[in-house]
Formats: structure tokens, C-alpha cells, sequence
């Protein structure tokens, strides 16, 4: 079969709307029909990133039905409603290789590394494909697939955050917004969104967000310091890019010399941008026992999944205000330039 797809040529390009060849699926491989998808910004580093192969194929969370099932596959069935995403639904252990996926344009392989979701039909391993009930909104649930699962998860499932511990979130994006919004749900005290936009703080407010730092008007440590007496429990990087990187760790609460005297915990949960290199203090650790660590689509989706659909479901994880924009596949680039531009609050989408 074929389906329309948005697709890279050449590293750095724009992206093109064209046919892309599908196979049948293989005994592991589900053929989802979508209904929507996110626009997540990793897709733009991935955009510029060399050592990914072109043509290249794009997306990673998306909401549709299943059309084709492969013969082994045994927990999806043909008419499920489904969530796409880029976490297997079953736990793995280290960094596994998954095959190329099959679809092809002009006859040549794509590379859609774990899954591609920017198309109107995707071909992909069904380890990454999660059953969800049938009343689902066709729509906003494609979030869950990356935004949710990456921000509410680190916070959740990383950080492991008690009530009255104290959060700081970088970056006011889709994912920093879910990470806001867990925390909420998880009664952390206080909550303090950090942004180079008011507008942006002023929406992470809406979320869970008690106290908001614009980083380019003030020094986002010495802010996070005084807001919490002495630094959050937990500070998470949801951007990536360095200066942020390595603000978190100085954000955190400081311990000192004792067995259970452990400072405050930074997470790294945006994707990684710019200079690789960063400057750390080591007197973080060594001094004040303050700790750093990542945090990788720290999810259980089965689990998961069905917890965060039943609090949207429920009003208390509200998906619908998270998505400001909606596009359709033709306008891929409109929406990227918007992205880049940091024009999006919160996520957006493409309906097809």
C-alpha cells in the first residue's frame, strides 16, 4: 500500500509531502490508520542530526486504529484504537536495536529510526503500540505518546516526587508543562516553572505552576534558591540546551557530610542540543551530595497510559488545553518553522 508521509531528503532541508511505499507488515509489525499526531521538538534536532540516514521519516506519537496486525502479534486486533509511541509497552534493559521498519520511497529505505508518525499511515514494531478504549479523544490522546509519558513520567516514575517536595521545571514547552502538571497532581510545594517568555510562565500557571522565573530578566539559581530556602528537591531541564543543563544542578537543595545528608536531585529529560560539552562544579557532588541523572520516556505505558487518559478523562490532566495548535500534514513546515520560532505553547498537533 501507499500512504502520504512527510519526509527529509537532505540534512537540514525542508520537509516534503510525497507517497511513501509501505509492505505488509512482518509477524512483529502492526499497520496503524492515524488520526493525529505530535509535533515534538526533538523532531528538529533529528531534522539536523547527521548520523541519521535520508530519506527520513519523522514523528513519534501519534493516536489511530489498527488496520494490519502481523501473525504474532497477539495484544492488539484489527478496529483497536491504539496509541504510537516510541517507549516499548513492555520493559527492555540497556539500548536494543530494533530492525529497519520496511517502508520505502522511490524504492529506497527510509530511516524512521524507532517509529515514524508524521504520515497518514505507519508501519511499525508493535511493541510501541498501546490498546486504549475505543471513547478515547481521537485527538489529544496523540500526546500521551511523547509529551505526557516524557514530562508527567519523569516526574512520576524518575524523581519519584512525595507531596510537599519542592520542583523546578526549565522550560515551558509541551513536556516542562506535563512535568508541571504531574508534580501538581502529585501535591509538590513549591512548583516553579522557569521560561524566557511571561506568556509561556503565565500559561504554566494554568497548569500546576506556582512561582515563575523568566531566566532572561533574572538569575534562574538565585531565584529557584530564594523561592524554595535553599534550592528544589528535584530541578529538571525539559529544553536540552546547555545553559540550562547546567543551571539545574546549582538549583537543587544542598546536603553535606553524613550518611543521609543527600542534596537535591537535577533530571535531564529534553533532548541534549548544542555544545555536548557542559560545566559542572564537582563540589555538587563531592560537598553537597547533590546528584544528576536522565530521564528517558521513564514510563510503563500499559500502566501509564491508562492513568493519564483517566485523569483527562476526569479533568485533572486536561490533554486539550496542552495542544494550542493543530495543523494538517501539508503544512509539516509551517508548523516546524512555528516550533523553531518558539511560537508554540504547550504542544502541537496535525489531524488527518
Amino acid at each position: 500500500m501507499n500512504t502520504k508521509a512527510a519526509i527529509q531528503l537532505k540534512q537540514g532541508d525542508p520537509l516534503i509531502v510525497a507517497e511513501l511505499e509501505v509492505p505488509d507488515p512482518r509477524p512483529d509489525q502492526v499497520i496503524v490508520k492515524l488520526y493525529s499526531s505530535g509535533i515534538c521538538h526533538s523532531q528538529l534536532h533529528h531534522m539536523h542530526d547527521p548520523q541519521f540516514t535520508r530519506p527520513l521519516v519523522l514523528g513519534h506519537e501519534a493516536t489511530g486504529v489498527v488496520t494490519h496486525i502481523g501473525q504474532d502479534v497477539k495484544h492488539v486486533d484489527e478496529g483497536d484504537l491504539a496509541i504510537v509511541t516510541w517507549v516499548p509497552r513492555r520493559p527492555v534493559q540497556g539500548r536494543p536495536t530494533w530492525p529497519p521498519l520496511g517502508p520505502t520511497y522511490q524504492g529506497q529505505p527510509v530511516d524512521g529510526s524507532i517509529v515514524y508518525t508524521w504520515c497518514e499511515d505507519a508501519l511499525v514494531n508493535s511493541e510501541m503500540v498501546i490498546k486504549i478504549d475505543n471513547d478515547t479523544p481521537r485527538d489529544v490522546s496523540c500526546i500521551v505518546g511523547c509529551a505526557v509519558l516524557t514530562g508527567a513520567g519523569a516526574i512520576k516514575n524518575t524523581a519519584c516526587v512525595r507531596p510537599g517536595e519542592s520542583v523546578a521545571v526549565f522550560g515551558a514547552g509541551g513536556v516542562g508543562l506535563c512535568a508541571i502538571q504531574m508534580a501538581s497532581l502529585l501535591e509538590a510545594y513549591p512548583i516553579v516553572a522557569v521560561d524566557l517568555s511571561d506568556e509561556k510562565l503565565k500559561f504554566a500557571k494554568e497548569f500546576g505552576a506556582t512561582h515563575g522565573v523568566n531566566a532572561s530578566k533574572e538569575d534562574p539559581v538565585d531565584a529557584i534558591q530564594s523561592i524554595t530556602g535553599g534550592g528544589a528537591d528535584y530541578a529538571l531541564d525539559a529544553i536540552g540546551v546547555r545553559v540550562a543543563s547546567e543551571q539545574i544542578l546549582p538549583s537543587t537543595r544542598g546536603g553535606g557530610v553524613g550518611a543521609d545528608n543527600i542534596g537535591g536531585t537535577a533530571i535531564l529529560i529534553g533532548m541534549p542540543s548544542g555544545d555536548p560539552n557542559m560545566i559542572l562544579d564537582r563540589g555538587h557532588f563531592m560537598f553537597h551530595q547533590r546528584q544528576y541523572r536522565g530521564s528517558l520516556g521513564a514510563t510503563y505505558p500499559e500502566k501509564d497510559f491508562e492513568l493519564f487518559l483517566r485523569w483527562h478523562s476526569e479533568g485533572k490532566f486536561p490533554l486539550d488545553k496542552l495542544i494550542t495548535r493543530r495543523y494538517r500534514l501539508d503544512d509539516i513546515n509551517d508548523a516546524c518553522d512555528a516550533l523553531q520560532a518558539g511560537e508554540i505553547a504547550g504542544r502541537a498537533i496535525i489531524e488527518y
